[in-house]
């Protein structure tokens, strides 16, 4: 099924050049002149590559509906190869490179349930909760007077990944983390 322009929105999974990718930016344009056009950024799947492209309205964007399948699973631990993770209904074990998983690798705690995605039956890449809980192992003190309106500081996570928090963050307060953007939501009452 090939998609029409209305059609490509941020967050689709579509395959273009036999190649599977997600939109992670669409506009669309309708000039005074000329024709509308849409303006895709899309993410490749396998690589990570962004690749832009426009699209007339009305007009054929040669862009399909992936053969993309995405299956639960539970991060069990990695290795040298690695990451593995365990098929939440077969409980076979899934492997996927460094590569592959990239930089979400610094929100991967044991036992984290996520998606692995299947382009032609084979895995490519996992698709990340939109919110994690992390530790922080490492920031500097907060200090006296410091306000919840204040400016930021840098926090290392137990996972490795870094960051900015507000000044009144302590070492080993447990924090919600938005996996989309990076950035500090709350702090989690345990």
């Amino acid at each position: 099924m090939e998609y029409q322009t209305t059609d490509l929105k941020k967050g689709l999974k579509v395959e273009t050049e036999g190649k599977p990718f997600v939109i992670v930016k669409s506009e669309f344009t309708n000039p005074g002149k000329g024709s509308a056009f849409v303006k895709i950024k899309m993410k490749n799947l396998e690589t990570g590559a962004m690749l832009e492209r426009t699209y007339k309205s009305g007009v054929s964007t040669g862009v399909v509906k992936p053969d993309i399948e995405e299956k639960e699973v539970e991060y069990m631990y990695s290795d040298i190869d690695g990451f593995n993770f365990m098929d939440q209904t077969t409980y076979e074990t899934i492997h996927l490179s460094l590569d592959q998983v990239g930089d979400d690798k610094n929100y991967l705690q044991e036992g984290i349930k996520l998606n692995v995605l299947y382009y032609n039956q084979n895995p490519i890449s996992i698709e990340l909760p939109n919110f994690v809980e992390l530790k922080v192992v490492e920031t500097d003190p907060g200090l006296k007077g410091d306000t919840a309106t204040g400016g930021l500081k840098k926090a290392v996570m137990e996972t490795g990944l870094q960051v900015n928090v507000p000044l009144f963050i302590k070492q080993d307060e447990i924090l919600k983390i938005d996996t989309r953007t990076n950035e500090y939501v709350e702090r989690v009452n345990k």
